[in-house]
């Protein structure tokens, strides 16, 4: 059983879809480790401020299983494929890591994302604040309290979480 880590984030009726995709998360995935919500400012384009957030779960899925899997999720909630890489999203599912696994193929983990983004790298620190980033070796902790806080404005919200989804710190 592998633990992944995920990175869920909307900015087109963001309630509705990242409520949904947890939903969704919990039926492939089973009990689920949740982040705060944040709110950020788009990266990379101008556009509506974004939902993020973390989880964590548990799976027997190939990294390849899971990333399909995503893709599904993604789509059932409103997601075009082929879209401009920095665009409005109802729903971005990223697999963050898969254990300590460290490739390109079929995608890039860790995902690079994490040292660069604070919407990544915030939550993910709250998760798992004492697991070290396996490339850098660094605690998730570490890396966030180094991170320029500066480059990127996002705060946490309050969230009203699906009543079937309840939020929990362990698995």
């Amino acid at each position: 059983m592998a633990r992944i880590y995920i990175s869920l984030g909307t900015n087109i009726s963001p309630e509705k879809h990242l409520k949904a995709g947890l939903v969704d998360l919990q039926q492939y995935f089973g009990p689920l480790q949740l982040s705060r919500v944040f709110e950020s400012e788009s990266v990379g384009f101008k556009g509506t401020n974004f939902l993020n957030m973390v989880v964590a779960a548990d799976t027997d899925l190939s990294i390849a299983q899971v990333v399909t899997t995503f893709k599904k999720i993604e789509q059932d909630n409103g997601r075009i494929r082929g879209e401009k890489k920095f665009s409005p999203r109802s729903l971005d599912i990223d697999l963050l890591l898969y254990d300590d696994v460290i490739c390109d193929i079929p995608v890039e983990l860790p995902r690079g994302e994490i040292l660069f983004n604070a919407f990544v790298l915030w939550p993910l620190a709250e998760l798992i604040p004492n697991l070290s980033h396996p490339v850098t070796l660094q605690t998730y902790q570490t890396l966030w309290q180094n991170y320029n806080k500066q480059c990127q404005q996002l705060w946490p919200i309050a969230f009203e979480f699906p009543p079937e989804l309840l939020p929990t710190n362990s698995l």
